[in-house]
């Protein structure tokens, strides 16, 4: 056991003078799509249909001559489906899913999911989901450098004009396939 010695009788001494503190938030921290937007676009939460074994083949081939992808997901059970059905797809080509991620539809930020997606440095990322949580995850998507719109794709789910108008221009470039293996883009012009 140690034992303090007592300070009693010592001279008080002057705190030294320091700055006020100053907290710096990350300046992305609190990027969300406004509520308002939302109720502009109804549909744009909707739970997304079910996939079609022509939407992931078309997808499949949309990824090209990408070796590696990230995949992201909401957490409807059809968003879940559809992610192990590209996963398995890809697989059997012999090719390599680097990472899964999934996010909620409600959340105080999707900024982890985002930094997961993009840390694994993939060829492309797939994403599943309805507008509303691509959107929510493409703003943070954004922020990272080794992301780009052009090198993301996604499912019929996100074929939808809701897509485009909630992320003002980030998708810009995005492909996906639709439900009867068509295609999409998402082109925003200023």
């Amino acid at each position: 056991m140690t034992i303090v010695p007592a300070m009693r009788r010592l001279p008080a001494r002057r705190p030294p003078e320091v700055e006020p503190m100053t907290v710096r938030r990350n300046p992305g921290a609190s990027r969300r799509i406004p509520d308002r937007l939302f109720a502009e676009h109804p549909q744009s939460s909707r739970t997304p249909a079910p996939h079609t074994a022509r939407e992931i083949s078309t997808l499949i081939d949309l990824l090209g001559g990408a070796s590696t992808i990230a995949i992201g997901h909401g957490r409807h059970t059809t968003s879940r489906e559809t992610a192990i059905a590209v996963s398995k797809a890809w697989r059997d080509l012999g090719r390599t899913v680097l990472g899964t991620v999934d996010w909620p539809a409600a959340a105080a930020s999707w900024l982890k999911p985002a930094s997961r997606l993009v840390s694994t440095h993939p060829d492309a990322w797939v994403i599943i989901d309805n507008p509303a949580g691509c959107a929510q995850l493409a703003i943070r998507l954004a922020e990272h450098d080794n992301w780009a719109a052009t090198r993301t794709f996604g499912t019929a789910s996100l074929d939808s004009p809701d897509t485009a108008a909630l992320t003002a221009g980030v998708l810009s470039g995005m492909r996906g396939a639709t439900a009867t293996g068509g295609t999409w883009r998402v082109d925003v012009t200023s």
